[in-house]
């Protein structure tokens, strides 16, 4: 079994099937173990020093007064009978000087940490920042634009129109990410808004009505005009930059001509495995760490295609 990539793992029980009971919940919310994380503008509370980056949490008793002005817990799951929950505190102007939570850390995209946390803790503020995003893009109804509240402890949102009562779940759009090969070489893209020299995995979003595997193909021609076959599951990674379901895949080219759609792509060519192992100094080739792109990549340059 492979390891699990970046943010795919939080070392938390979501405790589904007792979501729906307000009385259980009711109770976590006043249990003095509990605790908090909170959110502000897609940005996690982080603590960063000597050693790696680590979450900040606060417990109930602390967020007493944050509860009290009306923000939502959204509850997360349980760790060694410890609840903990997402707080969004996106409608404060200034949350760092809360009193719960002034001096405890900073606000950070979880990009620029999350690569150089311990994985659970990653995956527990990837979590808590999806989630987050959700509730703040779905507070009207997608059928009637009624209001919506929030149900299941944060995991569905309800409809107050009586007349329309709809429930939405939350949104995760799945992507497609692949890594195209043609003998010793691979295929790697450059979006022009990215760092100087850098490239990677061809990636892109699925449609409605289509396979994984018919994503990967279409993808891969829409941007490179490279026909592809033998596509093949690699491994799957949340990615909540806002909303995705990153989905693995290793491809064989049946043809390596490209075609670049400049309308994607600033550029698109091929990479040996010398190329990937001995950079020139002029590109920076490999993409994030924290990335199943970059998991891609690796597990093709030790042989690992399956």
């Amino acid at each position: 079994m492979k390891a699990p990539n970046f943010y795919a793992e939080t070392g938390l029980d979501r405790m589904a099937m007792r979501r729906g009971d307000e009385v259980w919940l009711r109770g976590l919310l006043e249990a003095a173990d509990s605790v908090i994380l909170p959110v502000w503008r897609a940005r996690s509370l982080v603590l960063r020093g000597a050693d790696a980056p680590r979450i900040v949490t606060v417990t109930i008793a602390e967020a007493t007064a944050l509860l009290a002005d009306g923000a939502e817990p959204l509850f997360l799951g349980m760790r060694a009978g410890c609840a903990h929950f997402a707080l969004d505190l996106s409608d404060c102007e200034a949350p760092d000087a809360l009193p719960c939570l002034n001096g405890r850390g900073e606000f950070v995209d979880l990009r620029e940490v999350g690569p150089d946390m311990p994985q659970e803790e990653g995956g527990v503020l990837a979590y808590a920042r999806g989630l987050a995003h959700w509730h703040r893009t779905h507070r009207f109804c997608g059928r009637c634009g009624a209001a919506t509240e929030a149900r299941e402890a944060g995991h569905v949102r309800r409809c107050t129109d009586p007349g329309c009562g709809a429930s939405h779940f939350p949104r995760t759009d799945p992507a497609v990410i692949m890594l195209v090969s043609s003998g010793d070489r691979v295929l790697l893209g450059r979006k022009a808004e990215w760092p100087a020299g850098r490239y990677s995995v061809l990636a892109g979003f699925v449609e409605p009505g289509e396979t994984l595997e018919g994503a990967v193909a279409r993808e891969v021609m829409e941007e490179a005009g490279v026909p592809v076959a033998d596509v093949r599951y690699h491994s799957s990674q949340p990615w909540p930059f806002p909303a995705s379901l990153m989905l693995g895949f290793f491809a064989t080219a049946l043809d390596d001509t490209l075609t670049v759609n400049r309308d994607e792509l600033e550029d698109a060519r091929w990479f040996t495995r010398r190329e990937l192992t001995h950079e020139d100094p002029g590109y920076r080739i490999r993409p994030r760490s924290d990335s199943v792109a970059r998991r891609l990549i690796a597990d093709w340059l030790d042989g690992n295609e399956t």
